[in-house]
């Protein structure tokens, strides 16, 4: 080979891999100089946010490589909770975590966000639900309406009764204040329990004070996680629905804004918090049973509890009638617990 051939393949070759290595780096230095920044508030405190949140933000924050950033706050911090779909949807703040009830999002079927009245048994059938029996189709529709992005939903826990004196019958729930979900709440006075709303942060004190004789508002994991079991003492093991719905949410616009490999990144991320929880609550929920010192369990009575189950059955026929929308949901829920019934053990037990 010649000389000046040489030299063209050199230099032909070192301008080759100038030009790769900076269209490889080019992405990442415009990404570092002007990542996109999301503000992100959580429905819960620190102490569960840490569980319920924290991972999925850190894991996609990581993963993201310095193109996006998203800066997370726990309830109350940014917005009151009651206000968190108002300010998602002026673009306050980018993305929410919460269920549709708590955060006063104004669709038809916010109803059924949190703890529907006996709509779920295990904390599988929330995503189930979504998944394969047509309530993801319904939950965007209803957003888009309203110009917010849904996203995902998932599980939580149970919403069992935590109170300072020990649940035996529906007659001691009468008079009992206690902090719960909005319509969780509205079912639950039936049987004279006083709903009361507080800052997620309050909560503690106020079982200290006496403002609160309990909660309904978990299971015992975050009784325990939240500070809330040393303010109790007792655990009743009935409880109203066994699994929380919750639901990630973006302004529209925000994540209009999100290119299409990062989107798939936060997808995986909201999923790898979905089955955290999985495990979390449903670990949680029976070890703290067993082996938790801090709250004695009490029941009340199979017989005495069917009235608040048939109680919830004609809530349903209730919140049916609102709207065509609320009608599928419901009748959804009444396929799927058919289904399950039919089908016996372990899908149900009675």
């Amino acid at each position: 080979m010649n000389k000046n051939k040489r030299e063209f393949i050199k230099k032909a070759v070192v301008g080759g891999a100038a030009t790769a290595a900076a269209a490889v780096s080019a992405p990442y230095v415009q990404a570092k100089s002007a990542p996109i920044k999301w503000r992100l508030q959580t429905y819960a405190g620190a102490a569960l946010g840490a569980h319920v949140i924290k991972p999925a933000v850190d894991a996609f924050n990581k993963a993201a490589n310095g193109e996006m950033e998203i800066e997370l706050y726990y309830a109350d911090q940014l917005v009151p909770t009651p206000e968190l779909f108002r300010a998602l949807q002026k673009g306050t703040i980018d993305a929410v975590q919460s269920d549709d009830d708590s955060m006063g999002a104004p669709v038809d079927i916010s109803v059924f966000g949190g703890y529907f009245p006996f709509a779920t048994r295990y904390s599988l059938d929330v995503p189930v639900l979504f998944e394969q029996y047509g309530l993801k189709e319904i939950w965007q529709e209803a957003y888009d309406e309203v110009g917010v992005k849904w996203l995902s939903a998932g599980a939580w826990d149970p919403c069992h009764f935590a109170t300072k004196e020990p649940i035996r019958s529906l007659e001691d729930l009468k008079g009992k204040r206690v902090f719960t979900f909005p319509t969780a709440g509205r079912f639950l006075n039936r049987f004279g329990v006083i709903p009361v709303t507080l800052p997620f942060e309050d909560v503690e004190v106020a079982l200290q004070t006496g403002e609160l004789d309990g909660v309904a508002w978990s299971g015992i994991t975050e009784d325990y996680t939240s500070g809330w079991a040393e303010g109790t003492g007792y655990f009743l093991t009935n409880n109203i629905s066994g699994a929380w719905a919750g639901s990630f949410y973006a302004n529209s616009d925000s994540w209009a804004k999100v290119p299409d490999h990062l989107k798939e990144l936060w997808q995986l991320c909201m999923d790898s918090s979905h089955y955290y929880r999985q495990y979390w609550y449903w670990g949680g929920e029976a070890q703290l049973r067993v082996e938790g010192t801090k709250m004695e369990l009490t029941s009340i009575p199979d017989e005495e509890w069917a009235i608040v189950e048939a109680e919830g059955k004609k809530y349903w026929d209730e919140v049916a009638g609102r709207s065509e929308r609320t009608k599928k949901v419901v009748d959804i829920f009444r396929k799927y617990n058919e289904t399950m019934e039919k089908a016996g053990r372990p899908y149900r037990y009675s």
